[in-house]
């Protein structure tokens, strides 16, 4: 499996209010540029739609804030894997709903931190969501 070298840092900031308002700058340029929901073109599902709010509530249902910002400092470089790496994730039917599958894709940071997303895809919509980002020690810990 290969990882997507992204060139933005990650989010600096000590104070979760700090990350959050820089992340919700990079979220509102997104936002501005629909009229409906929010979404970012990924290069590897050949320019199809990555929906992004349910990445929000998601985020937002964790109850330690230090999680959070721990998350949220990657959204710069979530955006850029999502819209330029072409490599191939690792997927797996969700164990819980059959419909779903659940995309893996890896990347590292500007300054060489691991990190992974996990995309969404509803088989039967063919729709897809980002879901989480977390910082990995590498490609083998699927049951995060």
């Amino acid at each position: 499996m290969r990882v997507y070298q992204t060139k933005a840092k990650k989010l600096s900031g000590t104070d979760f209010q700090e990350v959050n308002r820089k992340a919700h700058e990079i979220y509102t340029q997104i936002k501005k540029k629909s009229k409906r929901r929010p979404y970012v073109r990924s290069a590897y599902f050949r320019k199809e739609k990555i929906f992004l709010e349910l990445f929000w509530k998601h985020l937002y249902g964790k109850e330690n804030w230090r999680d959070r910002m721990r998350r949220l400092k990657y959204f710069a470089c979530v955006i850029e894997l999502i819209q330029k790496s072409r490599f191939a994730p690792t997927s797996k039917k969700n164990p819980n709903k059959s419909k779903e599958m659940l995309h893996r894709f890896y990347g590292l940071t500007a300054d060489n931190e691991l990190f992974c997303i996990q995309i969404k895809e509803d088989v039967k919509n063919k729709q897809k969501f980002l879901i989480s980002v977390f910082p990995t020690d590498g490609p083998w810990d699927w049951d995060m």
